[in-house]
């Protein structure tokens, strides 16, 4: 297993919490009745309201920390929009409209922009090409890494950058378990991530290890319990509990992990961060 090595207690930052403004989606439906990736198993089925429960404890959590929590109503018939992250991207107030691979999740797309729209965000694009969200698009300070390679689409990319006029680096991933970038990788700030290795092409890894010299680097074993689909704001990291060689790598760096559970959730592909959608205002 590979880790990033503890930092001399001398030598940890100070890291700094932001508040952040988050969309998330009351799981009031879930269910596991169809299979669109590896983790979903329709004969194992799923407890709705153990999800619901673990969801309500991953909410108190952002509040907890301070965080503001919206929420978007759950729409009969659409058991995965627990999973807001993939509804949309947005940045700099401009919303980057979702545009399903599956025709199972397609009526999400509308559902979250016509939210965002209803909240404010009136500078809108309803994306041309597929792609889902902040499942594959994650935002830093000063770039946006775009996944693909099981979901979202390149010419996605190009068109996220134009309408956002931020970089956009494409990954591109090539285990199907991490079919989504924030399954197998998370910003730690605005300027460093964490990440799982194995779930990129060799150029990609190449690219993270370019742009990212400092990233936290996470074993097997922690991916394989989706604890890179995890949220931080900088100084706090909630995170998939299950993933205890991650959690103490966060720790030894001088990061607060939040362990949260949602073991039922995962039964679905799911962690903490594809239930979480963050609204970013207009600078």
């Amino acid at each position: 297993m590979t880790v990033s090595p503890a930092l001399e207690p001398a030598a940890r930052p100070v890291r700094t919490a932001l508040r952040r403004r988050y969309l998330m989606c009351r799981p009031e439906h879930f269910a596991v009745t169809y299979a669109i990736n590896p983790w979903m198993d329709p004969g194992a089925g799923a407890d709705a309201a153990r999800a619901v429960e673990q969801w309500e404890a991953l909410r108190a959590a952002y509040l907890g920390l301070g965080h503001e929590v919206s929420l978007i109503d759950p729409i009969p018939g659409l058991p995965d929009m627990v999973f807001a992250a993939n509804g949309a991207l947005v940045v700099g107030g401009r919303v980057y409209g979702a545009r399903f691979t599956h025709p199972e999740r397609a009526a999400e797309g509308p559902a979250y922009m016509e939210w965002l729209r209803g909240d404010g965000f009136t500078d809108t694009l309803e994306g041309l090409h597929t792609n889902e969200g902040e499942g594959d698009f994650l935002t830093l300070d000063h770039v946006i890494l775009a996944g693909t390679g099981f979901r979202t689409d390149l010419a996605a990319h190009q068109e996220a950058q134009e309408f956002l006029g931020r970089p956009v680096v494409t990954l591109r991933l090539v285990d199907p378990r991490f079919y989504h970038l924030d399954t197998a990788l998370f910003p730690l700030d605005g300027g460093n991530v964490a990440y799982y290795p194995g779930a990129f092409s060799p150029g990609s890894r190449a690219v993270l290890e370019r742009l990212f010299p400092d990233a936290l680097l996470a074993g097997e074993a922690d991916a394989a319990v989706l604890g890179l689909n995890a949220v931080s704001d900088g100084r706090n990291v909630v995170v998939n509990a299950e993933a205890t060689g991650l959690i103490a790598t966060l720790d030894a760096h001088g990061y607060t992990p939040v362990p949260v559970d949602l073991s039922e959730l995962r039964k679905a592909g799911g962690g903490p961060k594809c239930c979480t959608l963050e609204l970013r205002p207009a600078a």
